[in-house]
């Protein structure tokens, strides 16, 4: 793990997503925090100890989910699957699939399997899963504010992890899409999909894969916006941890949690979360090929 020290800085921003305003002023004790996201082999320690089983490998009960259809009722996650050509980029069922039978062990569906990818990011991993394993490690997950914070590796208001550029010198910094989403990957960097943890550079803290690669889990609830600076700078936030109950959308009645650090899939053309200050909802029982998590210790 890495030691981040107590600090003060600007969360969020005004010129990015509207989620991510307004930028306010937070405060953050020290913490530690994992050098790289956990890896399937790491993850998969934590399953032969344990006898964990993902909420991808668990078929959905029907009571709790009065509203689907019962051929959706069964045991997988979410695959990316790239379409044949330009589509609707509103319309994220393009290039999502409910893939029966993908989960960790099996990251892009039921006949793939882990080889090779011992030192890739675990994915398919719901927030629970992501909570079982930190519980079991003796850490936890970081809050919203400090995952940006450690992000930023002490460059106060920079737009990336790195600085304002977004490949300095053409140089890539983290592992994100390169061509036309959905349909055309032209890995420039080298990776379809994940890469192995600490692939590109540390940023100024000596942490890896905190931009890029797999969004991470957060403990924070989601809310569609950070609240402004206080009226009295005596009163700035310190270790904030979002609202205390989940905040419900109404397209999408299950409570959601803060992803933060952006993926593979994020592309200039779609999706410019590869960023600090950018923050995604997502559910709380949802698994894909492109989450996983990281773990802190207070």
């Amino acid at each position: 793990m890495v030691a981040i020290p107590a600090g003060r800085f600007r969360m969020g921003a005004d010129d990015g997503y509207p989620e991510e305003a307004p930028s306010h002023l937070v405060e953050v004790d020290a913490f530690r925090i994992d050098r790289t996201p956990v890896t399937t082999r790491d993850f998969a320690a934590f399953v032969a100890a344990t006898g964990h089983v993902t909420t991808a490998e668990i078929a959905p009960r029907a009571e709790d989910y009065p509203a689907a259809l019962p051929q959706m009722l069964f045991a997988g996650s979410l695959v990316f699957r790239k379409t044949r050509g330009p589509v609707d980029t509103a319309d994220w069922s393009q290039w999502w699939e409910l893939c029966r039978g993908a989960d960790w062990r099996h990251p892009y569906g039921p006949t793939s399997t882990l080889a090779g990818l011992g030192d890739h990011p675990v994915v398919h991993v719901s927030h629970a899963d992501a909570r079982a394993y930190a519980d079991w490690a003796g850490k936890d997950l970081p809050t919203e504010a400090e995952f940006e914070y450690a992000a930023r590796g002490g460059l106060e208001g920079a737009t990336y992890a790195w600085g304002e550029v977004f490949r300095p010198g053409g140089r890539h910094m983290a592992n994100t899409w390169q061509g036309r989403f959905p349909f055309r990957n032209t890995r420039e960097d080298g990776w379809e999909a994940t890469s192995p943890v600490a692939s590109y550079p540390a940023n100024g803290h000596g942490v890896f894969d905190l931009i890029g690669n797999v969004w991470e889990w957060t403990q924070d609830w989601y809310q569609p916006r950070h609240a402004a600076d206080p009226a009295r700078p005596c009163c700035i936030p310190r270790n904030p941890r979002g609202p205390q109950a989940g905040t419900i959308d109404p397209a999408a009645p299950i409570p959601q949690k803060v992803l933060k650090g952006g993926s593979f899939l994020c592309a200039p053309s779609y999706c410019r979360r590869y960023r600090p200050a950018a923050r995604h909802a997502e559910s709380i029982d949802t698994s894909t090929c492109h989450i996983g998590f990281r773990c802190v210790v207070r």
